[in-house]
């Protein structure tokens, strides 16, 4: 039991390799440490874009946040023209997000999340789940980033399957930072 305690303290301050970068925040000269962010929690990871029929998600995104923040779920959007559907000029991206459709969780510079110039992020999601098809794709990841589970665009964030698996992460201790 000793052992088990006193790794504990360990564990925590490690971050998963694919999460130790510091990433501009979307339209911002402010940069965001994801292994602070994440601090040994469970994370959404979502390929976001402006125009795209899927948009509307951006909403239910919010809810999640808000719903599963002080359970310790991190939500994060990578806005990503990858499918042609992004905004050019992230200010515009910006005012879609948090203007139209009141984003509060952590959005990221607009960056690619599929192929050789993926960001780091998404080239070890890809990995380890598959590229997206397409946008508005989630990736549901343990703390330790060994789990990945990945739900397409047409699974809405309150879909029972997400929010399922959401819950089971979050019940599982080993996913929280204590």
């Amino acid at each position: 039991m000793a052992a088990i305690i006193m790794s504990l303290p360990g564990m925590a301050a490690q971050c998963p390799d694919y999460l130790n970068l510091s990433v501009r925040k979307l339209h911002s000269q402010e940069t965001v440490d994801l292994c602070a962010l994440t601090d040994g929690k469970p994370v959404l990871l979502v390929n976001t874009a402006s125009h795209c029929g899927f948009t509307p998600q951006f909403k239910g995104l919010e809810a999640l946040h808000q719903q599963y923040l002080d359970k310790g779920l991190v939500v994060i959007g990578f806005p990503s023209n990858d499918f042609f559907q992004e905004e050019k000029q992230e200010k515009d991206t910006a005012d879609i997000c948090y203007i139209n459709y009141g984003v509060t969780f952590t959005m990221l510079a607009t960056s690619a999340v599929r192929g050789n110039d993926a960001n780091p992020v998404f080239a070890y999601l890809n990995d380890k789940a598959g590229a997206p098809k397409w946008n508005f794709f989630k990736y549901l990841v343990s703390a330790d980033g060994k789990t990945v589970q990945r739900f397409g665009s047409r699974v809405t964030p309150q879909s029972k399957a997400l929010t399922d698996a959401i819950d089971a992460l979050l019940a599982d201790g080993t996913n929280m930072a204590e």
